[in-house]
């Protein structure tokens, strides 16, 4: 039979065991410090051993206080992957290399952020296709994503329906998706026996149309980012790239953007960007070719400015 512990056993036992001391000292002697302690003329094994084993703790030492360091800030990955989620939030289902363009990724680190958010259910791939979206269970949450440009296609509605029968236009809100790409999320048009339409969901070059020349106008790029933005565009008109520079400092003296016929033959738009809204949006309003005068387009141009104001302001 054993016997029974003492209260003075007990009492030892109750007590913390001391953590070891750590392996890695705070402080460490450099390899010249302890080749000192060799003679320089040494040529037994053991001191050569010694040598290079000092050697050998110096590289240790480098590496960990190295990897210390940058383990101090923030994790890179982690950011990465709330980048990722945040752009999700805010859009549609996206193709790998959308979302690897607008967060800046390599598309092979992409991937793999991509696989382990979906493996932690953040996220799904759209079956058939090679697009990804946010799962419906983190879209409730609403936690990442931007309630403001959410307000603003909400509210945009029943502005962009009553400019479209009041001046027989065909009304789009088209949202920056990535550096490359914008993507139209609501759209109007009138009840006019001939009218133009637009396709539901559509995407457009972020240099394309009079949109493109009204963003660049807004965000001020400069000549290099342009021209990077212009040259993937279709022109169904010659449009050299001096003239569409031009149009986009035109742009931005009179608040709006024009297309004549160059991004669709026999269309007329207007543009307003709206690009203190992240990630960015911009309004448009088409026309038949013709259907309206060059001082006609300009008042459309300011009315449709005016919407675009009211719109952010009710966003607010």
């Amino acid at each position: 039979m054993t016997a029974a512990p003492s209260a003075a056993q007990c009492s030892a036992s109750s007590r913390p065991i001391p953590r070891p001391a750590p392996v890695i000292a705070t402080t460490f002697p450099s390899r010249h410090k302890l080749m000192a302690l060799l003679p320089s003329d040494s040529r037994s094994e053991r001191d050569m051993v010694l040598r290079q084993t000092f050697q050998h703790q110096e590289l240790f030492f480098h590496i960990y206080e190295t990897i210390a360091r940058l383990m101090t800030g923030p994790v890179r990955s982690v950011s990465q992957a709330f980048a990722i989620l945040r752009l999700l939030a805010d859009s549609r289902a996206l193709p790998l290399s959308d979302i690897a363009r607008a967060t800046g990724l390599s598309p092979s680190s992409c991937l793999n952020l991509l696989k382990t958010l979906a493996a932690e259910g953040a996220i799904e791939r759209e079956a058939g296709k090679k697009r990804y979206r946010m799962t419906s269970a983190w879209l409730a949450t609403r936690i990442l994503a931007d309630d403001r440009a959410m307000r603003l296609i909400d509210r945009a509605r029943p502005g962009m329906a009553h400019f479209a029968q009041t001046h027989e236009m065909a009304v789009g809100l088209w949202r920056i998706v990535s550096r490359d790409r914008m993507q139209l999320v609501v759209h109007a048009e009138s009840d006019a026996g001939m009218r133009l339409a637009l396709a539901d969901n559509q995407r457009q070059p972020l240099g394309a149309g009079a949109a493109g020349r009204a963003i660049a106008a807004a965000q001020a790029i400069d000549k290099s980012e342009l021209e990077r933005r212009f040259l993937p565009v279709r022109w169904q008109a010659v449009l050299p790239f001096a003239l569409y520079a031009q149009q986009v400092d035109e742009a931005a003296k009179m608040g709006f953007a024009l297309d004549r016929g160059y991004a669709h033959r026999g269309v007329y738009t207007a543009a307003v960007a709206m690009t203190a809204i992240a990630p960015g949006f911009c309004l448009t309003a088409s026309c038949v070719a013709g259907s309206r005068t060059d001082g006609e387009l300009e008042t459309l141009g300011t009315a449709l400015v005016a919407l675009a104001c009211e719109l952010v302001l009710r966003s607010d």
